[in-house]
């Protein structure tokens, strides 16, 4: 296979900071360079669909694809009751005809946790690269264990952006979340997490079925 598209079905807007960490471990693991990524856009609809299930089978209507992602953040939840929550939507989408291969994708608390790691891009993201303020970085083992990673990282973004002011409060802080993932240029880090590490694993499982 020389191209692969793929879906993502998420809980937001924002979430689409993560299509280049999919797109960067798909092409890591499959070989594929032709990589089409969407994000489903349910939001836009006269009536948004309200169950897992029902934006599944939106999402492969409107965004056709070759794979789905499904993604829900832990928060506060044990991941694994999260994995169960996206393994029933997708078998009651089975039995009303969805038939393509679908991956969870379950970060520990939230997104935002896997954002926060290369100082490079959030200096970038923030629109001052060369800034020389400290932000004080979470380290890798210490991000699946930080409650609320949204707004550390939206903190860590503001004094990245050296702003201040009416200027500061001006600042797009949801653009530059989105604009991290983009400037990444390497997610291996993300490996020392046990999410990051399931989520390979299983595009790495999912793929080799799809070959066979």
């Amino acid at each position: 296979m020389d191209e692969i598209r793929y879906t993502l079905v998420a809980n937001g807007s924002s979430d689409r900071a993560l299509l280049p960490i999919l797109s960067w471990a798909l092409r890591d693991k499959s070989g594929v360079t032709g990589i089409q990524a969407e994000w489903a856009d349910l939001g836009r609809l006269p009536k948004p669909p309200q169950t897992f299930c029902d934006r599944i089978l939106n999402a492969i209507e409107l965004y056709p694809c070759d794979l789905l992602f499904v993604h829900r953040d832990a928060e506060r939840q044990d991941p694994e009751k999260r994995y169960e929550e996206i393994g029933h939507a997708i078998q009651q989408a089975k039995s009303q005809g969805f038939g393509i291969p679908a991956i969870c994708v379950v970060p520990v608390q939230m997104t935002e946790a896997w954002l926060l790691f290369d100082e490079t891009a959030i200096r970038r993201a923030a629109g001052n690269p060369n800034g020389k303020n400290p932000l004080n970085i979470p380290s890798l083992k210490e991000i699946e264990r930080i409650s609320h990673p949204k707004d550390i990282l939206f903190e860590i973004l503001k004094k990245a952006s050296g702003l201040t002011g009416r200027r500061l409060k001006k600042f797009n802080l949801d653009q530059s979340r989105i604009r991290i993932t983009e400037l990444v240029l390497d997610f291996s880090p993300l490996r020392q997490l046990p999410a990051f590490q399931k989520l390979e694993k299983d595009i790495s499982t999912t793929w080799d079925n799809c070959v066979d």
